[in-house]
């Protein structure tokens, strides 16, 4: 065997020691390959013959990696989600087009981004865009999709990330009865409910803090929901006061459906400084034309570059918690 070719182990192999990893189980990969499971226990111990060394620890009740497996495993992933991306990009594509798998959090796809998508195909009407459902919005081993739209602190497992908008914050109070609702000052909304978004729950005491009133409030009071849409409907309702990503709701508050208080104040926070929308995708994506036709229209679309925190490389990546926001 020549040391190129020994470098270089059957595609077949490596598709069958990505799946056993993936499933934790030979039966479940074979099933996912449309093989049997004594095949893929074949395949997984040429793959280990190949590169000679174990890539798992088999014992009687579970197959776990081996630290050389770990490694291994990682760059086997990251080349066939490149190699994936490769070919569906030619298979799709169209006099530089293609197409381009995405998802998107559900209020901001309906507030900020579909209002948008116009220009969009204006600028490059070769591309078609297929939304995938949000549930699988950070799966990005899965070949159907591409990129996500997320929210967060820019920091996501494995993924390059670049700052959209949505860091801004405005506070947000029912228009009816504003004699119920009288927010002349920051300390006036210890008398109001306040609402709070499962991602954010710390807002309020940021805001307290940088209003100069902590203490004053009970950051953790209030309801708590999923979504700034529902949210900013619980506002119109009457339920209470709210701190929503301006970029959600700026044509409520111009439509005088909820008014903003302090709108005046010169301090508004809520948020950290990195905390917003951010658009991310994978390593093995970064190729695909698409992808950075949408990506060059997107960030054209963003938040002015001063008020942008930096993009972080997938290097630098670590978890996070989201929601459908």
């Amino acid at each position: 065997m020549s040391s190129l070719r020994r470098l270089s182990p059957p595609l077949h192999l490596l598709r069958a020691f990505s799946m056993v990893t993936r499933f934790g189980s030979v039966s479940r990969a074979a099933e996912a390959l449309h093989l049997t499971q004594s095949a893929v226990s074949k395949q997984v111990k040429e793959l280990e013959g190949w590169v000679g060394m174990a890539l798992f620890e088999r014992s009687r009740k579970r197959l776990a990696l081996t630290p050389a497996g770990e490694r291994y495993e990682k760059a086997v992933r990251a080349v066939l989600a490149q190699l994936e991306a490769a070919t569906l990009e030619l298979i799709t594509s169209d006099d530089g087009g293609g197409a381009l798998h995405l998802s998107s959090l559900p209020t901001f796809a309906a507030k900020w981004l579909i209002p948008r998508l116009p220009q969009f195909q204006q600028q490059h009407p070769q591309v078609t865009l297929h939304f995938v459902p949000y549930v699988h919005s950070y799966d990005f081993e899965r070949p159907e999709l591409d990129c996500s739209i997320l929210f967060g602190e820019g920091h996501w497992p494995g993924a390059h990330a670049h700052y959209i908008t949505g860091n801004e914050v405005a506070l947000i109070a029912p228009r009816t009865r504003v004699a119920d609702w009288a927010v002349h000052t920051p300390g006036d909304v210890a008398h109001h409910t306040l609402m709070r978004h499962v991602t954010v729950p710390e807002a309020w005491l940021r805001w307290s803090e940088t209003h100069g009133v902590p203490g004053l409030i009970d950051p953790l009071a209030g309801p708590q929901f999923d979504q700034f849409q529902t949210m900013i409907r619980a506002v119109m309702a009457g339920m209470g006061l709210a701190l929503v990503p301006r970029c959600l709701v700026q044509d409520e508050i111009t439509a005088g459906l909820v008014r903003e208080p302090l709108a005046d104040a010169p301090l508004r926070g809520g948020y950290r400084s990195d905390m917003g929308y951010w658009f991310c995708y994978p390593e093995g994506r970064t190729q695909l034309h698409a992808l950075q036709c949408f990506q060059q229209w997107l960030l054209a679309c963003a938040s002015p570059a001063g008020e942008t925190p930096q993009p972080l490389p997938a290097s630098d990546m670590g978890a996070n918690t989201f929601a459908t926001v």
